[in-house]
Parts: C-alpha cells; sequence; structure tokens
C-alpha cells in the first residue's frame, strides 16, 4: 500500500502537526511519501520516523496560496492509495481537490482511525459521533493534536521537482545540488538523450556538453530503436548497460521501466523532460519540467563552470 502525505506549512515553516500525521499513517503499514508543496519543510520531513521518501516540488506557483494551482503542481507525484493531509483550512481544500481529481472519498476532521480503514470523526457541530469503514483509495485529514508526533530519526531520500517557469533557476539549482554531493575531478558523468529530443541531430547538444566534462553520452532504447544514426551501444537500460555513474543526466527521457533499470542506481539523478508526469521524475533526485532546448544550454554553462571549479 502507498500512502501519500500532503506537508503543512505556516509561514514558510513545516507545521508540527505533519509529524502527527506521519504517527498516525504508520499504522497501515505501507509505504509513506511525504509531498511538500513549495518545497517548504523538505529536510525536517526527511529526519521524521516512518517516512520512506520526501518529494519537494518548487515553483513559481507557490509564492501564495491558491489550492487549485497548488493541487495541478503535485498531482502527477502524489501517487498513494491512500492520501492524509491535516484538518486545517490548507488540509481540508488540498484533500479535497486532490480526491476530486481522483474522483475518490473524501473525509474530513478524523479523530480515530484503525489499520482496518474505520473512521471516527464528529459531526452535526460535534452532536454526534460517525463512524465509516472504508474500502479502496480514499483521501482524508486528520485533526490536530490528535496523534502523537513521529520521533525525528529517520533519514529519508528527498527528491525534488521544479516546475519553475524560470528554468535557468531550475539548472543551477540543479547543479549547484549536484556539486554538494559530487568530486568533478574524480566524478563519473553520463548525459543520456530520448526519443524527446526530437531527431538524432539534436544529441549534437549532448556532445557539446559531454565534452565540458569528459561525459559519456547514452540513450534510451525508444530513441536507439527509432534513430539509425543511435547505435545499440550508447543503449543504457535492461537490454542495454547498466550503469552507477556519480551523476545521470536524462535528458527527454520518459522512464521506462526498462530504463530506469540500467541508471537507478546512479549515486544523483537529474531529469529534464517536459512532461510533469513522466515516470524519470519518480527516481530523480532533481527533477526540471522543461523543453530540453531551453534547459541544455543553461545546463552547459553551469558544468563549464563547475568543471573549473
Amino acid at each position: 500500500m502507498e500512502i501519500s502525505i500532503i506537508a503543512e506549512n505556516t509561514g514558510g515553516v513545516l507545521n508540527p502537526v505533519t509529524a502527527q500525521i506521519i504517527s498516525a499513517a504508520k499504522m497501515f503499514e505501507g509505504d509513506i511519501t511525504v509531498v511538500c508543496p513549495g518545497g517548504f519543510g523538505a529536510e525536517e520531513v526527511a529526519k521524521i520516523s516512518g517516512v520512506g521518501k520526501v518529494v519537494s516540488v518548487e515553483g513559481d506557483c507557490f509564492s501564495d496560496f491558491d489550492g487549485l494551482a497548488w493541487c495541478r503542481a503535485i498531482d502527477s507525484v502524489v501517487t498513494g492509495e491512500i492520501l492524509l493531509s491535516s484538518s486545517s483550512n490548507f488540509g481540508r481544500e488540498i484533500i479535497s481537490i486532490l480526491a476530486a481529481m481522483r474522483e475518490i472519498p473524501a473525509i474530513q476532521d478524523i479523530t480515530e482511525l484503525t489499520k482496518e480503514m474505520i473512521f471516527t470523526r464528529p459531526v452535526l457541530s460535534g452532536k454526534a459521533i460517525e463512524k465509516l469503514k472504508i474500502s479502496g483509495p480514499c483521501a482524508f485529514t486528520i485533526r490536530a493534536n490528535i496523534f502523537p508526533a513521529a520521533e525525528s530519526d529517520g533519514n529519508a531520500n528527498i527528491s525534488i521537482i521544479n516546475k519553475s517557469s524560470e528554468v535557468g533557476i531550475s539548472v543551477k539549482e540543479a547543479i549547484s545540488k549536484a556539486n554538494e554531493k559530487l568530486d568533478v575531478s574524480e566524478a563519473e558523468i553520463i548525459i543520456s538523450g530520448g526519443r524527446g529530443m526530437g531527431s538524432p541531430e539534436n544529441f549534437a547538444h549532448l556532445y557539446e556538453i559531454s565534452e565540458v566534462v569528459g561525459a559519456a553520452v547514452g540513450a534510451s532504447r525508444a530513441a536507439v530503436d527509432t534513430w539509425e544514426e543511435i547505435p545499440h551501444s550508447m543503449q543504457v537500460g535492461q537490454t542495454g548497460k547498466t550503469v552507477t555513474p556519480k551523476l545521470y543526466v536524462a535528458v527527454g527521457i520518459s522512464g521506462a521501466i526498462q530504463h530506469l533499470a540500467g541508471m537507478r542506481t546512479s549515486k544523483y539523478i537529474v531529469a529534464i523532460n517536459k512532461d510533469s508526469e513522466a515516470p524519470i521524475f519518480g527516481v530523480a533526485d532533481y527533477g526540471i519540467v522543461a523543453n530540453w532546448e531551453d534547459a541544455l544550454p543553461i545546463l552547459k554553462d553551469e558544468l563549464e563552470k563547475l568543471a573549473l571549479d
């Protein structure tokens, strides 16, 4: 069972209720992913016990709260069968919209729950108590201070998906974060292209970038199968080469299972794709939602700076 929790922040600071929701979610014994709209509190969430993965979704839309805009931005990474958030104005709105998008039930103001999916909540202004048993996917909010906060002894991985309209900022941040993890003098770097590159001639842009840092150029199976100019020797994936570089940059690659099997053990993965729902973002440490034509020139400039450091 997959569980997605939408973290709540107050003035850009993680609200303590998030740790309480994580504590409640642990009773379902599923894989817990916490989605942080705007990236607020992602590093704190990663330290909370029970969290399997943190997805930090960043972008221009998070500067001011707009429930519909926020839900559209995070929709593709909220993949759980069970969705949770706090029973605040924020949580109620987010959960209601996400539930409507998925056409699943939304239950507000939970005060008790069991792993058998039995929910208790007050109704009629607290004059009565309602118990519900749910089977199948659902979304709900939990009142604050009902469950104890989970301990802060975790160390979950943080994936960053950047949907900013300013591509330059996205690329610079991605390479800056890669630099924190890499020693470029020793790094093994691969930049791979997929069918999203549009034509085999456009792989020339990848070769230009590869020369900057001595990287190898790879390709997805879709690119190899589509264009004769892209040889099988470049293919990364289950039926190609399995690679474990320090930095793997995937450009225009959707992220089919076959490809992911060949590169998901890379130390740091940066994905550039115009499709925000591309599966590649599920394994990327940093995802940039953009056209490759906009992103690659900036990527080249940033890697040149990285190589000179």
